[in-house]
């Protein structure tokens, strides 16, 4: 059985500890030999303590697992956690006089308290709550809500408050079919800075290509559009188990529009039956894949329990780049798994620790260790893959 997540705390308190390393120097302290000894003491007593931080429960509001879920699956995206605790989004708000950070301010809070907790006690979201639901009233009350719709509202919402752009220009219209494909795509995420530029779109948001070919002309008009996360159909394979590679290999096959999806082909000036296939014109830093379980039916909607396979560490995209020299390897470092139907279902997090580089299972309140050959399971909903260093994978 597996244990709850418990806090190692010194026998003595620092500032005691602290004293008597005082105590052993002589007694002409400068200022800043005692500011050198206090951080070192802090670096010490961090080396020595066995367990690691952030591993700490989110108390369940009413059905806000979901919530719950991505929240430790976030907390676990170090880049973004230090964002948050070194309080370095702050110059993102105070340096350009926002008015509306609320949202940011209480995430970075409910972060900060996460991961500087002496208590295995679980936190409550509650404050994190109010906040996100006056962004999206839609997570007023406390019905159950898909966790993926979640993540969107909140990464759209926190990108908001910290864009670099305070004042979006109106979009102008440019005819860049001219240029080269590569060309034009740079030129399209250009503009799409001037009017979304923050430090989450630095990190979350990549580019799609999508490539129109006529059946009649044989011409290719190409469209480049932002994205925050990849939807991904489940391919069925019988009764077995997909890969996560299938997966988006349907995702990326070529489809064939014709009758009433027929679109208007930019050379015949007229409705074409036309092929459509995308690309992966520029990787974000953090890569997430959504497994497309549920579906609408016309009765009610239902969830697809198919087991898919996917690869913890060097997961290669390189197939689906545009452009054949991007670096595309990506380490999975969170999963929100939906366990249940959709009358009545649960969410948790598998996440791996920053710092101890090791598993947990994250189930609202509870947070216990994992082994990595835990993870896969067919209740995988959304995979948070973080792109590895060019020069050494991890």
């Amino acid at each position: 059985m597996r244990q709850s997540y418990t806090v190692t705390i010194t026998e003595e308190p620092l500032l005691t500890l602290f004293n008597k390393e005082l105590r052993r120097k002589t007694p002409s302290v400068s200022g800043s030999m005692i500011v050198s000894t206090f951080v070192g003491l802090l670096i010490n007593q961090a080396k020595n303590s066995k367990t690691s931080q952030g591993l700490v429960g989110l108390r369940n509001l009413g059905n806000t697992c979901f919530m719950n879920s991505i929240l430790q699956c976030l907390s676990n995206t170090w880049e973004l956690r230090d964002y948050c605790i070194q309080n370095t989004y702050r110059r993102d708000l105070n340096n350009r006089g926002r008015t509306n950070t609320a949202l940011m301010e209480e995430f970075a809070k409910l972060l900060q308290t996460m991961w500087t907790s002496s208590s295995n006690d679980p936190i409550s979201p509650s404050e994190f709550k109010t906040q996100i639901q006056k962004y999206a009233p839609r997570f007023v009350g406390y019905n159950q809500q898909d966790a993926q719709e979640f993540l969107r509202f909140l990464l759209d919402g926190l990108h908001n408050e910290v864009n670099r752009v305070l004042v979006r220009s109106k979009a102008i219209v440019e005819d860049l079919d001219h240029l080269p494909d590569n060309e034009k795509g740079r030129r399209m995420w250009k503009k799409y800075l001037e009017r979304e530029d923050s430090w989450i779109v630095d990190h979350f948001v990549g580019q799609l290509k999508s490539s129109l070919t006529c059946s009649e002309c044989g011409y290719c008009s190409t469209v480049f559009d932002p994205f925050w996360d990849l939807s991904l159909p489940i391919s069925k394979k019988g009764y077995g188990e997909v890969s996560l590679m299938d997966c988006i290999r349907l995702f990326t096959k070529e489809d064939v529009l014709d009758g009433d999806e027929k679109p208007t082909c930019y050379r015949c000036k007229t409705r074409r039956k036309c092929t459509k296939k995308f690309t992966i014109q520029k990787f974000p830093k953090i890569l997430v894949l959504h497994l497309k379980r549920f579906s609408e039916a016309r009765i009610r909607t239902s969830k697809l329990t198919t087991f898919v396979n996917f690869p913890l560490k060097d997961l290669d995209l390189q197939e689906f780049s545009s452009e054949n020299s991007a670096h595309a390897v990506y380490n999975l470092y969170a999963v929100s798994n939906h366990s249940g139907t959709t009358m009545g279902g649960h969410y948790t997090a598998y996440c791996k620790n920053p710092q101890s580089a090791e598993w947990y299972n994250y189930n609202d309140s509870r947070v216990t260790p994992m082994s990595s050959n835990q993870i896969r399971t067919s209740d995988a909903y959304v995979l948070f893959y973080e792109l590895s260093c060019p020069s050494s994978r991890i």
